[in-house]
């Protein structure tokens, strides 16, 4: 497994964009297809968004489709996540993911989870 440490979230206002890291330990990062989930308090968490372990193949939620932007470097062990026209909606604690297979990020029962960043927009 990695160790994953999100970072950047905030309090954006309606309309605005924010970019989230996420930083895993070890150097078998580019091994593991990653992902992006959220979750609003008192619902389950949803997913968001997938990418393979070389950054060629992503996968959206339908709600991330088009403003939503998952990416990664290998050499710095860090996959982003940049949101844009963002929506009070949008606002949830982001965590990112990871696992060797990407189809089990898709189903949500990936391996490693991170602590998570709070995005709050403001409208």
């Amino acid at each position: 497994q990695v160790q994953l440490v999100e970072s950047g979230g905030g309090l954006v206002q309606a309309g605005g964009s924010l970019r989230v890291s996420c930083a895993a330990s070890g150097r078998t990062f580019s091994t593991y297809a990653m992902g992006w989930f959220r979750q609003v308090p008192g619902k389950e968490r949803e997913f968001v968004g997938s990418i393979s372990w070389n950054g060629d193949s992503t996968y959206y939620a339908d709600s991330a489709t088009i403003r939503f932007t998952i990416s990664r470097d290998n050499a710095k062990n860090t996959v982003y996540l940049e949101m844009t026209n963002l929506q009070p909606e949008d606002t949830a604690v982001y965590y990112c993911v990871a696992d060797k297979d990407m189809k089990m990020i898709r189903i949500g029962v990936p391996s490693s989870w991170g602590h998570g960043t709070q995005v709050t927009v403001s409208s």
